[in-house]
């Protein structure tokens, strides 16, 4: 079993790094072949990557990535001999986005993952993609496109997430509606992006690190659970309010520079229609934050052995600090 374990840590480690390796010779490629490979190299690395939790859940998630990514991949592989190219290539990215109107295989993934996988799909499988579009953005077709995707993630990802009881599907829903800020950014420019794609990876990355700690998949894990810590809790609400962009948490700045930016290019409606759904956004946030914020329950303890034996000892302070002290951040990414 021992041994097993050891094959599993290496193959993932191997897969990793051609993942990595897909992403990497994506962005960098000279022509659109060459980031189809990339993109192939990424999609065959991350298949596996899934497998290794061998449950039926896992297979079932694998199959339906492979079935969505295969088809965004064949958009592009087709779109060269096609009068619809332009329209055909942007489509396929978004679908490997998992942005609105394609977005529809995007929660159904996210419910079959565990934490660490589903990290790896909400973060580093949007680089590759997401600068593709980038290249994109100077043609006028590309624009309208965009916006539209970014106007329907944000409403789909903020009304959607509203009734859900699972945290993927929380966690799914709010990716779906980051990306409409991301989105966003992408029209502005391409340092407003990386600067929120950055923040976002660091966020959501934290709130999934404390579910996958406290091996939470419903609400309903979060608040029964038998011992609970006062900087346990702390840590929950300071991740989900700057995951919800709340000021004065980390969240809050890159969202801040892209409504600044928004407004100078009086781009009224997106604006107003990314702060509406925000809004949205934040009430599923205070659904899981509340509980942990009145500590009104008998299961509560302040003992720091219990947050000790929940969370590595330096993970919850780094957590903390990113998620709460984001406005002490140097004006290294403010965008002029």
């Amino acid at each position: 079993m021992i041994l097993f374990n050891i094959f599993l840590s290496l193959s993932n480690m191997m897969f990793m790094f051609t993942l990595s390796m897909g992403v990497i010779m994506a962005i960098s490629a000279p022509s659109w072949f060459m980031a189809w490979v990339g993109l192939e190299l990424n999609l065959m690395s991350f298949i596996p990557i899934i497998l290794t939790m061998n449950n039926r859940y896992s297979s079932e998630a694998a199959l339906k990535y492979f079935l969505i990514q295969a088809l965004g991949s064949s958009f592009i592989i087709f779109s060269g001999s096609n009068i619809m190219s332009f329209f055909m290539i942007l489509s396929a990215l978004l679908l490997k986005l998992g942005a609105a109107p394609f977005h529809f295989w995007f929660p159904q993934i996210m419910e079959g993952l565990t934490w660490p996988r589903l990290i790896i799909l909400m973060t580093i499988q949007k680089i590759a993609p997401l600068s593709l579009i980038l290249l994109l953005m100077p043609y006028q077709q590309t624009y309208m496109i965009v916006v539209s995707s970014a106007i329907l993630s944000a409403i789909i990802g903020s009304v959607m997430g509203i009734n859900q009881t699972s945290l993927r599907k929380i966690m799914a829903f709010s990716s779906i509606n980051h990306m409409a800020w991301m989105l966003a950014a992408a029209i502005l420019s391409e340092n407003m992006m990386f600067m929120y794609f950055l923040f976002y990876c660091c966020i959501s990355g934290s709130v999934a690190l404390i579910f996958h700690n406290h091996q939470a998949f419903y609400i309903s894990n979060l608040i029964d659970k038998k011992e609970v810590s006062s900087i346990s809790n702390f840590t929950m609400f300071t991740a989900l309010f700057s995951l919800g962009g709340l000021p004065p948490f980390t969240g809050f700045i890159p969202k801040w520079f892209i409504i600044q930016e928004l407004n100078n290019f009086n781009m009224f409606m997106l604006f107003t229609v990314l702060l509406s759904c925000t809004l949205i956004t934040l009430y599923f946030y205070l659904r899981i934050a509340i509980p942990f914020l009145t500590f009104s329950s008998p299961k509560f303890k302040s003992s720091l052995s219990i947050y000790l034996n929940k969370m590595n000892f330096f993970s919850s302070p780094l957590i903390i600090f990113m998620n709460i002290f984001g406005l002490m951040i140097p004006s290294l990414f403010m965008v002029v």
